[in-house]
């Protein structure tokens, strides 16, 4: 299994990641916390049920596009997942987002490639500028 701890200006979120799920997702998820891209970063997002981050510009608009992973894994609660617009074949390639209550009507609808396994309680704490300090990778 591989995980992923994400230090926010709140505490930490340790992730599972789904790497036979959305390979591709997770590949692109690890090469932008290797290259410290999420670092500073804001939660732009934050409503009763998600948070979401990874946006360069901070506005919902920014990052590119990868194609959309979908699987059957259902989504729920501390699911995590990578944020697209219109087009359910695209994905944005850097805004990831936690669900913080059910979300299950996303499942097959969004890349789900992780889920938390420590700290949902800070994740359901966040507010909208809260940052991201880094994102630790491990085996």
């Amino acid at each position: 299994m591989k995980y992923a701890t994400i230090s926010t200006t709140k505490g930490d979120i340790k992730v599972e990641l789904f790497d036979k799920d959305a390979p591709k997702t997770v590949t692109n998820f690890k090469s932008k916390a290797v290259s410290n891209y999420y670092q500073g970063l804001t939660f732009h997002r934050v409503e009763d049920w998600v948070i979401q981050g990874g946006d360069p510009l901070g506005t919902g608009t920014g990052g590119g596009d990868m194609p959309t992973e979908l699987a059957q894994t259902p989504f729920e609660i501390g699911s995590l997942g990578i944020a697209r617009a219109g087009d359910i074949n695209v994905s944005n390639d850097s805004q990831f987002f936690i669900c913080t209550a059910d979300c299950s009507w996303l499942t097959g609808q969004y890349t789900n490639f992780g889920k938390v396994v420590e700290g949902l309680d800070i994740a359901q704490k966040m507010q909208v500028g809260d940052k991201i300090l880094e994102i630790k990778l491990e085996e």
